[in-house]
Parts: C-alpha cells; sequence; structure tokens
C-alpha cells in the first residue's frame, strides 16, 4: 500500500507540473525525429499486447507517407507505435501540444473493432501532424472528417491494450501503468466516480463527452510487457 501511494503520488505531481506549463516545444520539429528504425518499431508495437494476441496481428510501422502494413496478422486486432501526434484533440488542452514532442513513444493493440472505427482517427490526427499542422488545425480537420463521414462513426465501445513497459507517453511520467483503452463515445469522468486524472484507478484521460472520448483502466505493473 505504501508502494501504491507513492506511485501515485509522484505520478499526480508529475502530471500537475505538465499541466501547469512544463510544455513540450511548439513547433514541430523535422519528420526524421520522429521515425524508429523498422525492427524497433514492429518490437516495440508487439509489446503493446500479450503474445497471444500481438503475435496474431496485423503490424503497422510509421512511414514518411503514413502507416504501412508491415504484417499481415489473422485475429483482427491490429499494433502500432503511436506518437505525440495522437495526443487529445480536445482536452486536457495542455496536453494537446504533445503533437510536437517526438520523444512520445505510445505502442498499442486496437481490437477489431477499435482498428475498424477508432485506428483510422489516429491514422488521421499522424497524418496532419505529419504535415506539420497545428494543434487546432488537426482538430479542425477530425472535427470535418468526422462530419462529413470520412471517419467512422463512434456508435459501440471499443477497446486496446497499452501493456509496453517501454512506452513513454508524456514528460515526467514515462511509462505510467499498463492500462487498457476504452474508447467510450461521450464519456464523461463522473460517470466513472470523478477519479483523479493520472492516478492508477479509471479515468477518463481524453476528450471527455466527445466522440473520441478515452478511458483508461490501469493494470497490474506486473502485467508490462517487455518487448523481445
Amino acid at each position: 500500500m505504501r508502494r501504491l501511494m507513492q506511485s501515485l503520488m509522484l505520478v499526480t505531481l508529475s502530471h500537475a507540473g505538465f499541466l501547469r506549463g512544463q510544455s513540450p516545444p511548439q513547433s514541430p520539429p523535422p519528420l526524421p525525429d520522429f521515425m524508429m528504425p523498422r525492427d524497433a518499431e514492429i518490437g516495440l508495437a508487439r509489446s503493446a499486447a500479450p503474445a497471444n494476441i500481438s503475435d496474431r496481428a496485423t503490424i503497422k510501422a510509421l512511414t514518411p507517407s503514413g502507416y504501412q502494413v508491415v504484417h499481415e496478422g489473422d485475429n483482427g486486432f491490429v499494433c502500432v507505435v503511436m506518437r505525440g501526434w495522437t495526443a487529445p484533440t480536445y482536452t486536457p488542452a495542455q496536453l494537446r501540444g504533445l503533437v510536437y514532442d517526438p520523444s512520445i513513444h505510445a505502442p498499442i493493440c486496437f481490437n477489431p473493432e477499435a482498428a475498424r472505427t477508432v485506428l483510422p482517427y489516429y491514422e488521421l490526427r499522424s497524418r496532419l501532424g505529419m504535415e506539420g499542422k497545428s494543434p487546432d488545425q488537426i482538430a479542425a480537420g477530425v472535427q470535418e472528417a468526422y462530419a462529413t463521414g470520412k471517419l467512422p462513426r463512434r456508435d459501440a465501445v471499443s477497446f486496446a491494450y497499452m501493456w509496453s513497459a517501454h512506452q513513454y507517453l508524456l514528460p515526467g511520467v514515462g511509462a505510467w501503468h499498463p492500462h487498457m483503452m476504452v474508447f467510450a463515445p461521450y464519456y464523461e469522468n463522473a460517470m466513472l466516480g470523478d477519479n483523479a486524472f493520472g492516478s492508477p484507478l479509471p479515468q477518463v484521460s481524453d476528450d471527455a463527452g466527445t466522440p473520441f472520448t478515452v478511458v483508461v483502466i490501469p493494470v497490474d505493473d506486473r502485467l508490462a510487457i517487455k518487448s523481445p
């Protein structure tokens, strides 16, 4: 219990410091700064989920023209390494500037429903970020694409694994905890009990009350997966 409370305090203080203005750079770094060696990216993507899932998943890797399939799977899951371009579209507002942070590496494995309805949203955000768009311009592009049907509608809850021991999610926070991502359209944090942002409890992390709401549910740190 003492270790849990110490971890909670560290994460909470780290988030609070970042939200008070310890923000990432406010102009786009060169695109090569976001790239990874192909084999390393594949290994990192696979570390997002247990082997019984990721070994059979489709793997996408980042290229100068966006994410491309580098391994075709057979279970409907898709694993990628998201970059800072996949920061929240709306809230928390202070985290939207992560689009400019090339140190962010967020391995994630989408279940089949999320691969169909959520991954295109993150791929669009990534393409706009790669074009050097600002957070406001990315948000406008997402809004237009969703309103006109260029992005799939979010009518159901879907899920993704983020269990990698090597993820780097936020300055001052690093890997945080392995966790499930629940894509729950229009959820508000009050629906989960108003648990604190950054705590090891279920909480809305991104874009509350919108089609793009994300709920995170931390799991036991011992479940964190190391890449080969």
